[in-house]
């Protein structure tokens, strides 16, 4: 069980429920209902997918031998499952193919019952499950933004898609700020392995432009966090209270200052990935809470 729970990193599976929380409060607060057979489906078919990515990283990592070579964290350089125990890598190749099967097939289920417009998101978000490793993290920009367009674009939007039936603008934007935040999240957590990641192969903006650069990418995205944040309130789409969220991306600020400061010195910068990884759960959760909240108050009202 703790070998199976390292293959598919479970503590980081909570970031799928959160999108859909997220999408779920978006789409009550635009409808005032919601499927729960729809969400359930929704909630499997996104943990699913996760599951798949995360299984299939830790595997293609060990085989190219870039796990022997990074130096572990609670929240990077893999597990360490594989390394500490060769003889399950078939297994974390069945998780992973396991995975992105059952997530195909729901992702078919909910075309069928929901339309052909969710198409292009579930594949694009197969595609990124699949390419992720061993092609998107060669070329920096690819590598930076798939992360945000897999948790922020294509879940949050895919999911209020599926539970709603339509698409829209403003469901665009409150998509955004996961998005920026997630970008982040797998940035700094490739802060520890930048001379493995290098020797392996890859390329992302760390290896191509350095701690300085990247550490400013991680600011840039939390100001951009924080705009959508203003502006989702200001238009009316989320409820002037989730502005709380601020003091939530003000956590980032002392985050980017260790990043760009302390670079490549991981017992500095640990805590500060730790309560990076904290920010980018909660916001969702915070955010969707707000939506709730604010319908049923209004329909009490």
């Amino acid at each position: 069980m703790k070998e199976f729970a390292g293959i598919i990193r479970l503590p980081f599976l909570l970031l799928a429920p959160v999108c859909v929380f997220l999408a779920a409060g978006l789409a009550y607060s635009m409808t005032g209902e919601l499927d729960w057979g729809l969400l359930l489906l929704i909630l499997f078919a996104a943990i699913s997918a996760h599951i798949g990515v995360n299984a299939l990283n830790e595997y293609q990592d060990f085989i190219s031998g870039l796990d022997l070579q990074t130096e572990r964290t609670p929240f990077s350089g893999g597990s360490g499952t594989l390394p500490e125990n060769p003889h399950l890598a078939p297994l974390a190749l069945r998780i992973s193919i396991s995975a992105i099967v059952f997530t195909s097939i729901s992702g078919l289920v909910l075309i069928y019952l929901r339309g052909s417009e969710l198409l292009l998101p579930g594949l694009s978000g197969l595609v990124l499950i699949v390419l992720y490793t061993k092609i998107l993290n060669r070329y920096p920009l690819l590598c930076l933004l798939s992360p945000g367009l897999g948790f922020g674009i294509i879940m949050v939007g895919g999911s209020y898609f599926a539970l709603t039936g339509t698409y829209s603008n403003e469901v665009f934007l409150v998509s955004l700020i996961p998005f920026f935040l997630v970008n982040n999240l797998l940035l700094l957590n490739q802060f520890p392995d930048v001379s493995a990641d290098r020797k392996a192969g890859r390329r992302h903006i760390l290896i191509q432009y350095g701690y300085k650069a990247a550490s400013l990418v991680y600011l840039i995205f939390l100001l951009f966090a924080a705009l959508t944040l203003i502006a989702s309130a200001y238009l009316g789409i989320l409820p002037l209270y989730s502005l709380s969220g601020l003091l939530l991306i003000a956590v980032g600020v002392p985050v980017y200052q260790a990043a760009a400061n302390t670079g490549s010195n991981i017992d500095l910068l640990l805590p500060h990935m730790g309560a990076n990884v904290g920010m980018v759960l909660l916001m969702p959760v915070l955010l969707g809470i707000s939506l709730f909240y604010n319908s049923f108050k209004g329909v009490s009202g």
